[in-house]
């Protein structure tokens, strides 16, 4: 039991650690660019975070784990946008511009209300998974299409490198440097995605040790797994907030729910198609209910405050109890 223990324990610590080293060295990359801050949170930030999820569902998938696969994104679902959201919220009222919530925040509920229409049917077919991942490629080009038409969106500079493009306005020193900071930020970035891998294998073998130990059902195992590899998203999310980027938050949020929806349940299908045992209309309706109820409170005042962000909060502590009780 100790091992499965330090490998949970061990694998989510570096799990956490390399999944947000990851994020910051493909943020400090887009920001070198002018990338702009909804992109940056709902691809770069959304990407980067769902790695975990990425990486823990496609490994439980080819071990014939498929439900803990799904179960993984469900819970990570509704822990983003209820637990992450809340907690945000808690740090800095989330200001949104009526532009990101039509766009990126109805993308994310379509793909939502989609991932609920295709695990209806309690099972996963490998077609099903091509064509959610074929309908992520379509998500991403909408992003990058919208962010394009956005000028009020571009962010800002970022403390750690040099925002100016290479140009005549570097001299010959300054492009050299801001080349090599630029290298070394794609150099740890893969060297992080390795480690986010190895993490999220040594996790996923202790989570499945222990809940065989104890009998944990498969949707309480997603819950720990989903939790955890949500941390990332709430690791970013706090710092945005501290630093009032409302629009990093929600795009790390709508973002990370449209990968997990589309890409990681697409990916996990294509790796290991097969029924579904676990996953019931009970825990599709709240996932759909928490992306609602989330979406409402950013569309009717333009922001998420800190008694809605209690609301979300609690929602997530009364979805835990219920899924372990």
């Amino acid at each position: 039991m100790w091992l499965d223990v330090i490998l949970l324990v061990g694998g989510l610590i570096a799990l956490i650690y390399a999944a947000d080293r990851l994020v910051r060295s493909a943020v400090t990359i887009s920001r070198a660019f002018g990338v702009s801050a909804v992109l940056i949170g709902a691809v770069i930030i959304g990407f980067g975070t769902s790695v975990p999820e990425f990486v823990v569902s496609g490994l439980a998938a080819i071990d014939g784990q498929l439900d803990l696969a799904v179960a993984n994104v469900v819970t990570s679902n509704i822990a983003n946008v209820t637990l992450v959201l809340g907690a945000a919220a808690m740090v800095s009222v989330l200001v949104a511009r009526q532009r990101v919530i039509r766009h990126e925040g109805a993308l994310m509920l379509v793909a939502v209300v989609v991932l609920t229409a295709v695990l209806a049917a309690g099972r996963l077919a490998f077609w099903e998974g091509v064509i959610l991942l074929v309908l992520l490629g379509g998500a991403i080009a909408l992003m990058v299409r919208w962010s394009t038409d956005d000028p009020d969106g571009v962010a800002g500079a970022d403390d750690d490198v040099e925002t100016d493009t290479v140009g005549d306005n570097m001299n010959p020193v300054e492009s050299s440097r801001w080349r090599g900071q630029i290298g070394r930020e794609i150099i740890i970035g893969v060297v992080a995605l390795a480690a986010t891998v190895i993490a999220a294998k040594f996790m996923l073998d202790g989570v499945i040790g222990l809940g065989e130990r104890f009998g944990l059902s498969v949707v309480a195992l997603g819950l720990v797994t989903g939790v955890g590899t949500s941390l990332p998203e709430l690791a970013a999310a706090l710092a945005s907030a501290r630093r009032k980027q409302a629009e990093l938050v929600l795009g790390n949020v709508l973002g990370s729910n449209i990968f997990n929806s589309l890409g990681v349940i697409g990916f996990a299908a294509v790796l290991g198609p097969g029924s579904l045992d676990s996953i019931g209309p009970i825990l599709l309706a709240a996932m759909v209910a928490a992306a609602v109820v989330a979406g409402l409170f950013a569309y009717t005042g333009r922001r998420i405050d800190r008694l809605e962000g209690v609301f979300l909060l609690t929602g997530f502590v009364v979805f835990t109890v219920l899924v372990f009780r």
